[in-house]
């Protein structure tokens, strides 16, 4: 015997969650399957306890600056296992809402992993769900190289799961996942070494951000590795890690090796071909703009389809698509162009919209119009360290529409949330000119900029 459900979600993330509640708003009756802790990836090894981390490295940061304000501090220390034992100690808080929230709305946790059997059908274990609607919300998983002895390396999942900080790290990846853990585990006091295929970090980001970004994890003492390609990780006699890279150099010894190098779909075993759900060529499932599957009645959302792998896209996702099954909104769908996102570099870094590449390839050369600023924020006035703040403003046409922002810099994170609606409104240069400036501040840069080029 099968339960009936009006909504299926595969998946207790950030994104099946909010599809499950919204849906359960409405009235339908709803069931979330989910075997591991609710939340997802964001929640118990992504964007939140990343966040706390990344608190703790810019107090670390503070410290150093301290005496600079005249304050008579030292930093002679940092308790991580203390510091793991409190962030664990929040997520699990954040699990537990989560689970009250559901029951609170009528929604049926099940616990377990689910499979189709049809396109109407999961089975997970003995049991059996069967629902006209089922979204696949799985998420995604962090890489491991195909190089001999990549499993004696961590993940970002690995990093959460760390005792101890390991005082020699060598990460290897250039996205932001490498950025990220990089910075923190440099100001939290371990020698780090980042291996990264190019040049720059960051090179999907607008070439400012990713030149500026190398920059500063240099300025912060990380050693960059450019043009480097693991070959192999060894654990040798001592218990040391050494990497090899394909050019021949042995590097370490380190005590731990980090793979950031990135992410892929969530989607094995779940049956899909019992249900004849179409995947791409790198195994994501493949959706429309309404979040639908090549089957009808199968919807997928987040990560797992391979399309802007945000919290907030996964999020925002599922509630448009409840909105549109169960709500009324017969074209609701998410808009992806123009969806801000931060990398917690130190400092952080903003954008929205269209690197200025992008730009040129979209718009042509004539129609691109450029705006930049560089400058040392007002916090470092006092300080020995200067980094420098940079942002960019990428216009279109003879009305100068904003169609790109970039920022990194000290409160690039907080100050483009605004900026972003900014975008999506469609402002154009002279709406910025004309906007007053909050004085002395960062943001204000963007409302001030004069320096144009093509």
């Amino acid at each position: 015997m099968a339960d009936s459900y009006d909504l299926i979600v595969i998946g207790g993330g950030s994104g099946g969650l909010a599809c499950a509640q919204r849906a359960a708003e409405y009235g339908a009756r709803v069931a979330l399957v989910e075997a591991a802790r609710l939340g997802g990836t964001c929640v118990n090894v992504g964007c939140v306890p990343k966040k706390v981390m990344w608190n703790a490295a810019e107090i670390a940061h503070a410290i150093h600056d301290g005496p600079e304000y005249g304050f008579d501090v030292v930093l002679e220390g940092h308790d991580w296992s203390l510091l793991k034992q409190k962030r664990d100690a929040y997520v699990r808080r954040l699990n537990e809402i989560y689970e009250r929230n559901l029951e609170k709305r009528g929604v049926t946790l099940v616990r377990g992993f689910a499979r189709f059997a049809t396109p109407r059908r999961v089975h997970i274990g003995e049991h059996v769900l069967t629902a006209p609607h089922i979204v696949v919300a799985t998420g995604g998983r962090p890489l491991l190289p195909d190089v001999p002895g990549a499993e004696l390396g961590i993940t970002s999942d690995g990093f959460f799961e760390l005792e101890a900080r390991p005082q020699r790290v060598a990460v290897v990846g250039s996205g932001y996942v490498a950025v990220e853990l990089s910075g923190i585990f440099a100001a939290l006091g371990s020698s780090v070494t980042l291996l990264i295929r190019g040049e720059r970090v960051l090179k999907s980001f607008d070439v400012m951000l990713g030149e500026t970004a190398t920059e500063h994890l240099r300025e912060q003492g990380v050693e960059l590795l450019t043009n480097s390609w693991p070959a192999s990780l060894e654990r040798t006699s001592s218990g040391e890690l050494e990497l090899e890279t394909r050019d021949g150099r042995r590097l370490g010894p380190f005590d731990c090796v980090l793979w950031a190098i990135g992410r892929g779909p969530c989607v094995d075993g779940l049956g899909l071909e019992h249900a004849g759900v179409r995947l791409d060529a790198y195994g994501y499932i493949e959706t429309d703009k309404y979040q639908a599957t090549s089957v009808e009645g199968i919807y997928a959302i987040g990560d797992v389809t391979g399309r802007a792998p945000l919290t907030p896209v996964a999020i925002a996702a599922g509630r448009r698509l409840s909105d549109r099954l169960f709500g009324g909104q017969a074209d609701r769908h998410l808009d992806y162009e123009n969806v801000p996102t931060v990398i917690f570099g130190h400092p952080p870094i903003g954008t929205v919209g269209l690197t200025e590449a992008a730009a040129r390839d979209l718009h042509g050369d004539e129609a691109v119009h450029v705006y930049t600023s560089e400058f040392v924020p007002m916090y470092h006035a006092l300080t020995t360290r200067k980094p420098r703040a940079r942002m960019k403003l990428v216009t279109v046409g003879p009305e100068e529409r904003i169609v790109g922002v970039h920022v990194i810099g000290e409160g690039a994170d907080e100050m483009l949330q605004g900026f972003a609606v900014a975008v999506r409104m469609g402002a154009t240069k002279r709406d910025f000119d004309d906007t007053v400036a909050i004085h002395p501040t960062s943001a204000e840069e963007l409302v001030t900029m004069r320096q144009r080029t093509r």
